[in-house]
């Protein structure tokens, strides 16, 4: 459990490797979930902590992000649902944009929206006092697919992701750390800094602890979908891409179709 100034956040492990998120003020009986794509495991939780649910945030239309809204608007009909512009994201109670303010007044917390598509064409993320709740754009050590959405477009969030304070925590929805710093380590086979955070997530996974959130800082220094303008990533990109590449979009996708084609 990561502690913040009046918040607490921790995980609730969903399907095989989902994590929806809950946020609570240590000092109320309310809290939000972030992308509860099953409703049973956050009914659990809330009930053993003695939980009132007030607020859900989506990042996208995924099943695995969105698939227990309704029966968790059920449970608790003055729920807030917040999410995309979306006609696949249905439930919601409050539609948001770029650049919106979702305030949670029962938490003592407001959240920045981001736009951040590309995994999806709708994909938001939610940045709050030094944490990003950044759904399936951005994962420890690696990104997400391409589905409706574009690799331009996926590039340009994460570069606005990467622009973001070295201090955010970020907290992606699914336990791949391991298996993106695998790739990684393809990518910079020379590198300490992916090598010593593979040894420690590992540690961690020995335990049954989870890898996120984790520090935009070690994002930028071991994830190789936000270092497409470091020499050795660039070089890497050609070699699979078999071409020389130019731009950064150009390596990013060489990356993620090398990624997509031999190792996910």
């Amino acid at each position: 459990m990561i502690p913040l100034p009046m918040l607490e956040i921790s995980p609730i492990p969903a399907f095989e490797d989902n994590y929806i998120w809950l946020l609570r003020d240590s000092g109320s009986t309310q809290a939000a979930v972030v992308d509860p794509g099953d409703e049973e495991p956050v009914l659990t939780a809330l009930e053993a902590q003695g939980l009132e649910l007030s607020a859900v945030l989506i990042t996208h239309h995924h099943y695995d992000h969105i698939g227990g809204v309704e029966a968790l608007r059920a449970a608790f009909p003055k729920v807030w649902i917040f999410g995309p512009e979306d006609r696949r994201v249905r439930g919601l109670t409050h539609v948001v944009r770029a650049g919106d303010a979702v305030e949670l007044p029962d938490l003592g917390e407001r959240f920045w929206v981001l736009a951040i598509p590309g995994h999806t064409s709708t994909h938001i993320a939610y940045l709050g006092t030094g944490v990003l709740f950044c759904g399936d754009t951005l994962f420890a050590a690696g990104c997400g697919r391409v589905f409706d959405g574009t690799f331009e477009q996926l590039a340009a969030s994460l570069e606005r992701i990467a622009a973001l304070p070295a201090e955010t925590l970020c907290y992606c929805a699914h336990e791949y750390t391991l298996a993106n710093l695998g790739f990684a380590g393809r990518v910079e086979p020379e590198s300490t800094a992916i090598a010593q955070r593979q040894q420690a997530v590992s540690d961690l996974r020995a335990l049954d602890r989870p890898s996120v959130p984790s520090r935009l800082s070690e994002e930028l220094a071991t994830n190789p979908f936000l270092r497409t303008g470091i020499p050795a990533v660039k070089a890497a990109a050609e070699t699979a891409a078999g071409r020389s590449l130019t731009t950064g979009v150009e390596v990013f996708t060489a990356l993620r179709r090398w990624k997509d084609a031999q190792y996910d």
